[in-house]
């Protein structure tokens, strides 16, 4: 099949492209693009208006299959990614059991590919179980179609064994992400350590516990020469160690997700458990300054589904964590680029050739012969956010009933339409 986009507005970092194209595309890929394009007998879709970026890549998902498939499944995910204009995601191992072998990572992929939505990377364990004692088979895995490694939801607390997985992922030339905390000095703490914890009296998690991870991390990294992104960054500090260990040319990369962007611990006021997420949130001003210099690879939702029956509870009972892939990309265009924090160019590129970037992969790119993943983003549709209208199991947002400005509204997979809301 053929198909011809008409009349879009084409951002394309990767490419230095801002501006109108037409781009045909054959047989899963795309075959030309250029200022005009006769129709001739193809299928015309015509985008005039409207924004035309390569694909959107989350980076950092939790679809919690196998194992707690009442949160969400493989299919549910994708389609929620889908929803939310992102072509591909990379999902987190803590599943139950633990994604740290063969089996599993080809299990997740099959699943994916059965959805037929969002492509669907799985990242492998470091350890056994996340146990954080023993490697797992990282190789093996990497195989099966691992695209990274981690023990996301559980830091590697051990330094020599992070020291062994860097240098055991530099073989394969595969970054290791690691969830950053110290969990002697978060004990039980629930929100960022600091005037609101005092004033609604819970624990508090202080900032210094992930950057104490941040620059061990950093240094195990220059030691080893390998790979390390710190995921879900929320300190300033943090992202200054970043900052200065890029500046000398280590192997350091991070990512940022839109709720730490755009709330402060302020918004667990109202004892709201959709805002209790793991890192907490902390001072949405401490890592915009990142998001404008470079520092900052991507950004990345976290999404982490949980039931209503989990998450309607006390606040220190409830589980961390926010479902995102629905509502990044409008929060971004609205909180974001329509208040000149970034241009759009940045936004894009930072769901894009960022995190196609710390994975590895060819992707994320408008260019001729490139797989046709595509996102067509409305810049000014305006969209108040509604769990009813979700594709996730989910409804664990922060930004229920926002009103926002901008939305993805069209998205292709290898040039075959899996979402379209124009």
């Amino acid at each position: 099949m053929k198909r011809l986009l008409k009349n879009g507005r084409v951002v394309d970092p990767a490419g230095g492209t801002d501006g109108q194209r037409d781009i045909l595309i054959e047989d899963g890929r795309i075959a030309a693009i250029d200022e005009s394009i006769e129709p001739g007998r193809n299928e015309v879709i015509d985008l005039a208006g409207l924004t035309i970026c390569p694909g959107f890549i989350d980076m950092h998902v939790h679809f919690r299959e196998p194992g707690q498939e009442w949160k969400e499944t493989v299919a549910t995910g994708a389609a929620a990614a889908a929803s939310g204009g992102f072509t591909a995601v990379a999902c987190m191992p803590n599943t139950v059991p633990v994604m740290d072998n063969r089996s599993l990572v080809e299990f997740v992929r099959a699943q994916g590919r059965e959805a037929g939505m969002a492509r669907v990377w799985p990242i492998g364990a470091v350890t056994k179980g996340q146990n954080g004692e023993e490697l797992a088979e990282i190789g093996d895995m990497f195989e099966a179609g691992a695209v990274a490694f981690s023990d996301d939801g559980r830091p590697i607390r051990s330094s020599q064994i992070m020291r062994m997985a860097l240098e055991y992922s530099k073989i394969f030339d595969i970054p290791v992400i690691d969830h950053c905390e110290d969990r002697e000095l978060v004990a039980d703490g629930v929100v960022h350590e600091g005037w609101v914890s005092s004033r609604l009296g819970f624990k508090g998690w202080p900032g210094v516990a992930e950057d104490i991870m941040v620059g061990r991390n950093i240094l195990l990294s220059e030691y080893t020469g390998g790979h390390v992104h710190i995921a879900h960054m929320s300190t300033a500090r943090s992202a200054q160690l970043v900052r200065e260990a890029k500046s000398r040319g280590s192997r350091v990369t991070c990512e940022v997700t839109p709720h730490h962007l755009v709330l402060d611990h302020e918004a667990v006021m109202g004892f709201d458990t959709y805002t209790k997420m793991n890192p907490p949130l902390r001072a949405a001003e401490d890592l915009l300054e990142g998001l404008a210099d470079g520092t900052v690879d991507a950004i990345a939702t976290d999404h982490a589904p949980h039931h209503c029956d989990e998450k309607c509870v006390e606040f220190s009972r409830a589980p961390f964590g926010v479902v995102g892939l629905e509502t990044a990309v409008s929060i971004c265009l609205d909180r974001l680029v329509h208040r000149d924090i970034i241009p759009l160019s940045r936004m894009v590129e930072l769901f894009t050739t960022g995190p196609a970037g710390v994975l590895g992969l060819d992707k994320g790119k408008i260019e001729v012969g490139a797989e046709a993943d595509i996102t067509v983003l409305d810049l000014d549709r305006e969209v108040t956010v509604d769990a009813g209208e979700f594709e996730s199991k989910s409804e664990n947002s922060p930004f229920l009933k926002w009103d926002l400005r901008g939305r993805p509204v069209l998205t292709m997979v290898d040039g075959r339409i899996i979402h379209d809301r124009r």
